[in-house]
């Protein structure tokens, strides 16, 4: 029984690498469509074309994202901001948003 639990627990971690390294992927796909719209204008459309790809479909669901079209406008709309995915992650940039939204509300 040992063996078995041992076993999953490693299967468990694999696929959680696994995970993570297709999450990088999409990143570095958003950080791609954001560059080339900073420099042709087409951003948001490569962004959709790539996620409606079969290889961009497969590399969504590998990193543990269904690929609907909410998700591909939202891909869309992240890219349209513009800010990079380093940035966006940032806590800086997380605890900007948040005083900007209660300096909104208030």
């Amino acid at each position: 029984m040992k063996d078995f639990v041992d076993g999953t627990a490693f299967n468990n971690e694999q696929g959680n690498r696994a995970r993570k390294l297709f999450a990088a992927v999409v990143l570095a796909a958003l950080d791609d469509a954001i560059a080339d719209d900073k420099k042709y204008g087409n951003g948001p459309e490569q962004i959709a074309r790539w996620a409606r790809s079969r290889d961009g479909r497969e590399v969504l669901s590998c990193a543990g994202i269904d690929p609907n079209e909410r998700v591909v406008a939202g891909l869309m709309e992240f890219v349209a901001k513009g800010v990079r995915t380093s940035v966006a992650l940032s806590r800086e940039e997380s605890e900007r948003r948040n005083a900007a939204l209660q300096a909104e509300a208030a």
